[in-house]
């Protein structure tokens, strides 16, 4: 059977689905978008991920499509029309379709919307059980990292650039200090059981999963610490993990070539997964 998808207001099948060749998502990366978390066929957090989308349309003044309401409403008819029991649904909002211009069109322009599902393990994904490993990169992308953007290319190359090293993913650095991963953000869990990981600003996307991990580890009484931190301090760490919308809590086990403990997801990332997993089943709407 056909995926069904959403463009502008009308379900498609995936083959008749189309976007305008002057769409500014399309010529000038001019887009935002989000990706909820699909758990026995429901959202994930996805209050949470609209409300981040209409602050992603805001900062980029950025009219809305349509109202935040009309946009669940859809999602929800696309769940029905998609039979995805696990994966994700993801969700881009661009400034519409004009002619070339670098300078933003007529705010009567229209922006476009889309949406479509894909399917693919969550609770029992193979990265889970065996961890990552990653390496670093050098952070070459925009100022805004807060926004997000469709501009993901930076990203892309790094991590191409971890899979031609036999990597998982990256970890990317600027000043000498880890920032985050390629689409999401990058813990380390020091010898006496801090969980580390960097504040928010605009050098960082304000993670929907991050903001819940942090509030779950430190009601399980678990010491938190928002700083930077070095590559070499990650190297050197009793765990790491990273979080993501698509992958919740996920081990790191080795960085940049040097192994973390016995090289297995350790207990206490392992626990991190647990109870957020617990959390998410909570949230599903």
């Amino acid at each position: 059977m056909s995926r069904v998808v959403y463009v502008n207001g009308e379900f498609l099948p995936e083959k008749e689905a189309k976007i305008s060749i002057f769409d500014r998502g399309f010529l000038f990366a001019d887009g935002v978008y989000e990706v909820s978390t699909i758990l026995d066929g429901k959202l994930v957090e996805n209050q949470a991920h609209l409300d981040r989308l209409g602050r992603s349309m805001k900062e980029l003044d950025m009219a809305p499509p349509c109202s935040m309401q009309e946009i669940e409403e859809a999602q929800q008819e696309l769940l029905k029309r998609n039979p995805t029991q696990e994966g994700g649904l993801y969700l881009q909002v661009t400034r519409g379709a004009a002619d070339r211009d670098f300078l933003y069109p007529d705010p009567s322009t229209k922006s476009s919307l889309v949406m479509f599902t894909q399917a693919r393990p969550v609770i029992e994904a193979p990265s889970a059980k065996r961890g990552l490993s990653v390496i670093f990169q050098p952070d070459i992308r925009w100022q805004r990292r807060d926004i997000k953007t469709v501009a993901l290319l930076a990203a892309s190359m790094a991590k191409e650039a971890a899979r031609a090293a036999g990597a998982d993913d990256a970890w990317m650095i600027e000043d000498g200090k880890v920032t985050e991963g390629t689409s999401n953000n990058a813990y380390i869990i020091t010898k006496d059981d801090v969980i580390v990981t960097r504040a928010l600003s605009n050098k960082i996307l304000h993670g929907i999963t991050r903001k819940a991990v942090l509030a779950l580890a430190k009601e399980e009484g678990l010491r938190v610490e928002e700083r930077d931190f070095t590559p070499q301090e990650a190297k050197e760490a009793k765990e790491a993990f990273l979080t993501s919308a698509s992958t919740f809590v996920t081990a790191v086990v080795k960085i940049d070539g040097q192994e973390l403990g016995d090289g297995k997801p350790g207990p206490l990332t392992t626990r991190l997964r647990e109870i957020y997993i617990d959390f998410a089943r909570k949230s599903l709407s």
